[in-house]
């Protein structure tokens, strides 16, 4: 039998095993599933349940204006349960649970049916509160009312009791001058008769003029009085009988006629007091009935203002009470509400609003007993709905504990079938797993000895498992194959290396010819833009020089014929002059041109490292770049500050700028259009320089800009690039010279290079560049 029978036969006794443990187990765990999604519901039951139990309790706690989302909340929560408890009944199978869950169902619809009762007396008995304090406000409003009047009533009173008290103040003085007025004539009498005081500090006749007097003051008082107690008539007949007895008194003195005007004042006088004594007693006894009437005024109006207290403290103590559902209280209100109507009905006020009072009290008293025996009512339904919240809890809890034991019950069998299928499971593989292995492992380790001795010894005899039919015949015979393939091969591929070992020598001689030849173009665009521009000084010296020497032979004729004047020898000293000093200008602009042609080209030829002062030596850099940059038409503007010392190899520096700059005339600007590039030096930290060049030509594109400095890329190879010219310079700067160099193309268009470099070789450079 082939191995991987052996095998399968080994490997499908578990598999038969673990095949029939997990049928059972998925059975299980089915059921273990909708028992656990019971158990869940059970416990959702109960928990929405005890909410619902809390919301109801929230309702029966709430205020009249906020019971509105408390009893939301409770049809809610048990629309919940319910919705729990039919799904839980269609997921119990045995009927012990299926009895369980009914019965916790009907507790369920009786509290609800209960608290829909309930609810239904709360808005009546909510209406009938609102009606109440209706009809408490009605009564305020009332006893306001009546207070008001009352007040009125007792302003006018107290405005009578003031008018009495001036027409007594007026009798009496009225009384008081009638009297004075029955002295003076009684005084004056008895003078005339005779019977005055015989000895006083006045004489008879002074005395009755004094007397006289007073008797006319005391008359004009008594006549004011009456004129102002609209007595007219007795004031003009006092003031006629004055006169009269004052003139018998004057006129003829102690006349007889004197005593019949005097009886006729004393007369007015006794009738006068008789007068305002009744009128003073009438007053008295006026102003006696308005302090009555106003006493108990002030008494009517207290207790109107008592009531309308009492009201608001039945409506407060009503309000607490009906919030505490407590009818007994309420009993007592009412009998409190029975005793203020017959106070009401005591009350000395209007009777149209008495009778109203009365009314609005009895109505309040009446809608009072209906929300007490609303309040009866709610309480025991209260008590009922207590009784079935524990009926309905306590059944609950016995469901989510009934599913959740059988929940522990099944789980608790999945894993006893899990352990001894695994346990039988694993004895059998066991046993036939050590058979079969036994059976592949010793012609196994056969083969491995002999396939070990044939790598040592190739040449050694062919496996001689080659002739089983089973894997181990397949591989002796792959290893039979193999060392005779291995050996030709091995032949073919040492001749392979041999052939690329060349290939690769050759390839980098080629490379370093490519990146000679690129230097040596450099180099060469170098010479031919020199030799362009020291051309035209050449040539200006030449032209010079013949010309000079065109003067001196027409001089030193004119000096051999001995014709020579003045003028021609003034005229010869200032050409001569102007010839040495164009011919001295033009030589000592070729000789500098030669001289830093000559710097470049030795530094490039030489490799060598020295000290420069970097802007001197660019300066001469940039002279020697100057004909290919007049001849392209584009400007490069130099900015470094002075006295900035490098220790570098400037040849590499040389063919680094001279890379750039030939780089942006040929890629960056459009054919004729005239571009700016700029060089930038600037100090980046102790002993290290940054140095920026820059162009505003079209920029690079950003699928390019991560390999321009690849070797052999270019955009223009057909117009004659090799693509080396920014690879030289990458490597030149982080090889030969020690630095880093980035590049940058933004989005508005232009390139710049960032090279970071120490200006002498050895200090370290800067972990990252900027590219912006």
């Amino acid at each position: 039998m082939r191995i991987a029978y052996r095998i399968i036969v080994v490997g499908a006794i578990p598999i038969v095993v673990a095949a029939g443990i997990a049928l059972a187990a998925w059975l299980l765990l089915g059921e273990a599933d909708r028992v656990r999604n019971a158990a869940v519901l059970g416990g959702s039951v109960y928990r929405n349940l005890e909410l619902a139990v809390t919301a109801r309790d929230a309702y029966v706690h709430a205020s009249r204006f906020d019971r509105g989302r408390h009893i939301a909340r409770f049809n809610e929560l048990s629309g919940q349960a319910a919705s729990d408890l039919a799904a839980l009944s269609d997921l119990a199978v045995d009927p012990q649970r299926k009895a369980a869950t009914a019965d916790v169902r009907q507790a369920l619809d009786q509290y609800v049916s209960r608290m829909r009762d309930f609810t239904r007396l709360s808005v009546r008995n909510d209406l009938l509160a609102a009606d109440m304090d209706d009809r408490a406000a009605s009564l305020i409003h009332l006893t306001d009312d009546a207070r008001a009047r009352q007040h009125t009533s007792n302003t006018d009173i107290l405005s009578s009791l003031a008018e009495r008290d001036r027409k007594l103040r007026a009798t009496r003085e009225l009384v008081g001058s009638a009297q004075e007025l029955r002295g003076n004539v009684s005084e004056l009498e008895l003078m005339r008769l005779g019977e005055g005081e015989k000895d006083g500090p006045l004489d008879g006749r002074q005395r009755l003029d004094f007397l006289l007097s007073r008797l006319a003051l005391v008359g004009n008082e008594l006549s004011a009085r009456l004129n102002g107690d609209a007595q007219a008539a007795q004031a003009q007949e006092i003031a006629g009988l004055v006169a009269r007895y004052d003139s018998a008194l004057t006129g003829q003195a102690l006349a007889p006629a004197a005593g019949s005007a005097a009886r006729d004042i004393l007369t007015w006088a006794e009738r006068m007091l008789k007068v305002g004594s009744t009128r003073q007693r009438a007053v008295h006894e006026e102003m006696a009935q308005l302090l009555s009437y106003t006493v108990r005024a002030s008494e009517t109006e207290q207790a109107t203002q008592n009531i309308a207290i009492s009201t608001l403290k039945l409506g407060q103590q009503t309000t607490e009470a009906l919030a505490e559902r407590n009818p007994q209280t309420t009993a007592r209100l009412i009998e409190e509400s029975a005793r203020l109507s017959y106070t009401i009905a005591e009350l000395p006020i209007s009777p149209l609003i008495q009778t109203e009072m009365i009314d609005a009290m009895d109505q309040w008293r009446a809608g009072l007993s209906r929300a007490t025996e609303g309040l009866r009512s709610q309480n025991v339904m209260i008590e009922d709905m207590d009784r079935s919240a524990v009926a309905m809890s306590d059944g609950a809890r016995a469901l989510n504990r009934m599913f959740t034991e059988h929940a522990e019950s099944i789980g608790h069998s999945v894993r006893q079938l899990l352990i001894v299928g695994a346990a039988i499971g694993l004895l059998l593989g066991s046993a036939f797993a050590l058979h079969v292995a036994g059976s592949i492992t010793r012609p196994l380790k056969r083969l491995q000895h002999r396939m070990l001795a044939l790598a040592e010894d190739p040449g050694t005899a062919h496996l001689p498992e080659a002739t089983r039919r089973d894997e181990l015949g397949d591989m002796a015979r792959a290893a039979n194959f193999f060392v005779t393939e291995i050996g030709r091969r091995e032949t073919a591929l040492r001749e392979a290396k041999n052939r690329a070992d060349a290939a690769l020598d050759e390839l980098r001689h080629t490379q370093d010819s490519l990146l000679q030849a690129e230097k040596l173009a450099s180099l060469g665009g170098l010479v031919a833009g020199v030799a362009h521009e020291i051309n035209t000084p050449v040539g200006i010296a030449l032209t010079t020089a013949s010309v000079v020497e065109d003067e001196v032979r027409r001089f030193g004729d004119s000096a051999a014929s001995g014709q020579l004047r003045r003028s021609e020898l003034q005229r010869f000293v200032t050409r001569m002059t102007e010839g040495a000093g164009l011919l001295s200008s033009n030589l000592r602009r070729a000789a500098d041109l030669v001289h830093s042609f000559k710097q470049v080209s030795a530094d490039q030829a030489s490799g060598e490292r020295r000290s420069f002062d970097l802007k001197t030596w660019l300066d001469e850099l940039l002279t020697s770049l100057g004909p290919v940059l007049r001849r392209s038409g584009h400007e490069l503007l130099l900015t470094c500050p002075e006295g900035i010392q490098a220790d570098t190899y400037p040849g590499a520096l040389a063919q680094v700028f001279t890379n750039l700059i030939t780089n942006a005339i040929a890629h960056a600007f459009e054919d004729g259009t005239p571009g700016a590039m700029r060089l930038t030096v600037t100090r980046s930290g102790k002993g290290r320089v940054r140095i920026t060049f820059s162009d505003d030509g079209r920029g690079i594109p950003d699928a390019d800009l991560s390999r321009v400095f690849e070797p052999f890329f270019t955009t223009r190879r057909g117009l004659g690039s090799t693509g080396l010219g920014l690879h030289i310079v990458y490597n030149l700067v982080t090889g030969t010279l020690g630095g880093r160099i980035a590049i940058d193309s933004p989005p508005r268009g232009g390139t710049r290079f960032i090279l970071d470099l120490p200006l002498a070789l050895g200090v370290p450079a800067e972990r990252h560049l900027p590219t912006t």
